[in-house]
């Protein structure tokens, strides 16, 4: 049983390209600046790795439980409208990634929609392209919404409803153009209502614990104690159901913490220095652009990790790389996570054909803001 466990741990491990590649990057880096080992810790912020750990860990509890499926199911079982099925679907994913971060709302709302080839006539592959974009909307919410966040809200010092109130407006206006858009691309076309009456049980102890769970751990981040929050989660699953713990996207944290390190080396290179040291002379519309640029080009995480040290973690670099999660999938780890369950090589060509727009859509209404309401 042991080596059972241990194989489905390392099984993800040996499987996730994203990490070998970042390893990979990690080791060049390193030839060049072998001094800098002993410092790797220091190089991680592990108050964001502590965050985003113990919130995958209460999401994929809610999960196991059951209780995602038994709702989402009995929904679709009373909706018999594409266009309605579309827009409660993307408003899920939306609402979904306010309060778990946007790759774990995937990972509810996916495995669901695909379940509907069999069930519909919905075009599965372009409901998840909206959904994946619905994420990454939703998820800017929230300082817990996605990675990025995670990060700037312990480097801000913000509250919790602080943090909302500042990216409220442009969260806003992209969920309302994307539900817009949800509504034309989606036609009023009936279902085939789904004759069903098996009934979908769930574990109610564990719902309700994971429940309790979030509210404190949100609080114990809010208060400075992140880490004893975390520990009292791990102890709570060994109690109630250890294989939560076995079920965890573990490399999504190795993942995050290889990121800090090959962004720190980065910001190291000796050859990048006098590239580097313009960044403080650019304007504010400069930081701007160069934070969604830089989204575009090595995911939106790293390019906060990057640029959190020359800039504020305030609402400038936060609207830039949450709006750069839009655009080239690699944009945002959410877009490729999407994709990549939807097992349909056509769906990459077809997610910019949205993405772009989306793109040009935030980043220019997050500048809009910002100039006019957002301080």
């Amino acid at each position: 049983m042991l080596m059972a466990a241990s194989g489905s741990v390392l099984k993800p491990f040996l499987r996730d390209r994203f990490l070998h590649l970042l390893i990979l990057l990690g080791v060049i880096l390193t030839l060049f600046q072998p001094e800098k080992i002993s410092l790797f810790p220091q190089f991680v912020d592990w108050d964001t790795i502590v965050t985003l750990l113990g919130l995958l860990m209460l999401t994929k509890g809610v999960e196991v439980s059951g209780y995602f499926d038994f709702v989402g199911r009995k929904m679709i079982n009373a909706i018999d409208n594409e266009r309605r099925l579309a827009l409660f679907l993307v408003t899920a994913a939306a609402l979904l990634s306010t309060f778990m971060t946007n790759d774990v709302a995937l990972f509810i709302v996916i495995p669901l929609t695909i379940t509907l080839k069999k069930l519909t006539s919905l075009p599965v592959t372009r409901l998840i392209i909206f959904e994946a974009l619905a994420v990454n909307a939703g998820s800017l919410l929230t300082p817990i919404g996605n990675p990025q966040n995670i990060l700037l809200w312990n480097k801000s010092g913000q509250s919790f409803l602080h943090f909302i109130g500042q990216m409220a407006p442009l969260a806003l206006i992209t969920l309302a153009a994307l539900l817009l858009v949800t509504w034309f691309c989606f036609p009023s076309h009936s279902l085939k209502k789904i004759e069903n009456n098996q009934g979908y049980p769930f574990r109610q102890r564990l719902l309700v614990s994971c429940v309790v769970l979030y509210v404190v751990f949100i609080a114990c981040v809010d208060l400075g104690l992140a880490l004893y929050g975390l520990l009292g989660v791990i102890v709570c699953f060994l109690l109630l159901a250890r294989n939560v713990l076995l079920r965890i996207d573990w490399p999504l944290i190795l993942v995050f913490i290889v990121m800090f390190i090959d962004v720190r080396l980065l910001v190291g290179l000796n050859a990048l220095q006098p590239a580097f040291t313009h960044i403080h002379g650019l304007p504010d519309y400069g930081h701007y652009l160069l934070s969604i640029g830089l989204s575009q080009v090595i995911s939106n995480v790293p390019a906060t990790i990057l640029m959190i040290n020359y800039l504020p973690s305030g609402p400038l670099l936060a609207y830039a790389v949450n709006a750069g999660g839009f655009g080239l999938a690699i944009g945002s780890l959410a877009n490729l996570i999407a994709l990549r369950m939807a097992n349909d090589k056509k769906i990459w060509l077809r997610f910019h054909y949205y993405s772009f727009p989306f793109l040009l859509f935030s980043g220019g209404a997050g500048w809009l803001l910002l100039r006019l309401f957002v301080k």
